[in-house]
């Protein structure tokens, strides 16, 4: 079953009631009457179990909860940028710009197709924005479409993040960590960490997304994911995410046991290009890596026959011929102690930074930033 939506206004009277100190000066500011407000602070306090308010001659004193989830809401609030907008319109308008089309939405959200188009119709006229276009028989989002999917989904991740903080100050299991895992990092470093946190965290739901930086990045932009782990973009770093190095990888020559260069010593970098290469696409940096390497000692990298990120697609290649590769010893641990696949050093060093990447606006939950705190721990002990 699908949770219910939001209710956005509710959380608009909350965090008009904390701004203003009084019900009446959130009447005034969200055009509500006193009623109203006082019925959606009720409403909320009792979903949350907790008292938001201290209620007084004096006016309306915030909880310590209140003051945990009030800039989350403030936050989610610009974020979706009109008052007109109700909870209902942002999932069905979310659930149809995941989806593709009504049909497909209706069945992952259980709303029906008919109940989805009345929504998002309302949600145009309210925003006063065009956002789909009909492609024959499937839909596009519309360049506003694709800015208010991405101002959604960030608050859609605002709200989950405040209700997360006040089960942890409740002392309630505390929500849920989405990760984005670049190949290397789930290796070795993410397993440890994981195995750490989830025995000190035992309530804390965790959710590993794999993929490559391509793939998590827009996830990672729009809210669904809440960080990446993986090789920072050195040369060509993005201005809306902040990346931090945690530790520096040194990738290696891999090859079969028993292939034709282990008997050579290695010692001709020139023979690198006798051999057929297995490596990632064109914009991925340990490419590029391999592109320098080759450079540097005096040799035109060659047109790579497979292009590939999977190791156990590589794991197997590798095996049954005589191909190379370029990767860290830790992403084939397993093979290379088992003796059926060797790694020598690069006739030049490869050395690339793997680390943290995460949007520049965001703030993590206390959660959250113990699970940030142990990755940098662990990263340092490797």
């Amino acid at each position: 079953m699908q949770p219910q939506p939001f209710n956005i206004r509710q959380y608009a009277a909350f965090e008009a009631t904390v701004r203003r100190g009084s019900v009446s000066g959130a009447a005034r500011a969200i055009n509500l009457t006193q009623p109203a407000i006082t019925q959606a602070i009720a409403r909320l306090e009792a979903e949350l179990d907790c008292a938001l308010f201290e209620r007084g001659p004096k006016g309306m004193h915030p909880t310590a909860p209140a003051m945990l989830l009030a800039p989350r809401v403030a936050s989610a609030l610009a974020l979706i940028g009109s008052p007109r907008v109700t909870g209902t319109q942002v999932r069905a308008f979310m659930g149809v710009a995941r989806a593709g089309s009504y049909a497909e939405a209706a069945a992952a959200t259980g709303v029906s197709s008919a109940s989805l188009h009345r929504a998002i119709a309302d949600l145009s006229l309210a925003l006063g924005q065009h956002l789909f276009d009909r492609r024959g028989r499937s839909i596009a989002l519309t360049a506003a479409g694709q800015r208010r999917a991405r101002s959604f989904g960030l608050a859609l991740a605002e709200l989950r993040a405040g209700l997360d903080e006040v089960a942890d100050w409740q002392g309630k299991a505390a929500g849920r960590i989405a990760i984005g895992a670049m190949p290397l990092s789930r290796a070795r470093w993410l397993p440890r960490v994981l195995a750490e946190f989830t025995r000190t965290h035992p309530g804390t739901g965790i959710a590993v997304i794999e993929g490559s930086y391509a793939e998590l990045s827009g996830p990672l932009r729009d809210g669904e994911i809440d960080f990446m782990l993986g090789a920072i973009r050195e040369a060509d770093p993005p201005d809306d995410l902040h990346q931090e190095a945690c530790f520096i990888d040194r990738p290696q020559l891999v090859m079969r046991q028993g292939h034709p260069l282990l008997d050579e010593t290695m010692r001709d970098p020139a023979r690198l290009i006798d051999f057929p290469w297995i490596l990632p696409g064109r914009d991925t940096p340990l490419r590029r890596y391999w592109e320098d390497m080759l450079s540097q000692c005096g040799i035109s990298p060659p047109r790579v026959r497979v292009e590939c990120g999977s190791v156990l697609t590589i794991r197997e290649l590798l095996l049954a011929g005589d191909s190379l590769t370029l990767l860290s010893p830790d992403q084939l641990r397993v093979e290379l102690q088992s003796g059926i696949l060797v790694a020598r050093p690069c006739p030049v060093e490869v050395r690339r930074s793997i680390g943290i990447i995460r949007r520049k606006d965001w703030h993590p939950t206390r959660t959250q930033a113990a699970m940030l705190d142990l990755l940098r721990t662990l990263a340092v002990d490797r």
